[in-house]
C-alpha cells in the first residue's frame, strides 16, 4: 500500500462523522480538516513512535497523536503494525477512554 496506513472500519465512520458534522455548517472547512487529518496519517507512518502512550485511558497498544492544524482532533493508532493501522480519530474533548472501552468489548 503506497499511503503506508490502514484506517479501522471504527476510523472510516469516525472521518466520516467529523466530515458530516462539519460540512452541514460548511463544506470547505470539512475538507480542510479531512486534508489535515490525512496529511496527520502520513506523518504518523513517517514517525510512528511520536504519539503518547496513554494507559490511564486504554490497554490497547495504541498511541495518540493530535492534528497539528486541528489539534482537538486525536488520531488513535497502532504504531507496530505493517502497515500503521488507525483506529480512531476522535474529537478531544470526548470521552476517549470510555469510546475505546466500548469499541475493545463491542
Amino acid at each position: 500500500m503506497a499511503a503506508g496506513f490502514v484506517l479501522s472500519r471504527r476510523a472510516v465512520d469516525d472521518l466520516d462523522a467529523i466530515w458530516n458534522y462539519i460540512a452541514a455548517d460548511n463544506p470547505d472547512a470539512a475538507n480542510r480538516v479531512e486534508s489535515a487529518i490525512f496529511a496527520c496519517f502520513g506523518s504518523l507512518v513517517r514517525h510512528p513512535l511520536i504519539g503518547s502512550k496513554r494507559s490511564e485511558m486504554t490497554s490497547l497498544p495504541v498511541r495518540f497523536w493530535p492534528v497539528a492544524e486541528f489539534p482537538n482532533f486525536i488520531v488513535v493508532y497502532r504504531p507496530e503494525t505493517k502497515p500503521l493501522e488507525v483506529v480512531a480519530v476522535l474529537h478531544g474533548k470526548r470521552d476517549i477512554g470510555r469510546l475505546l472501552e466500548k469499541r475493545e468489548t463491542g
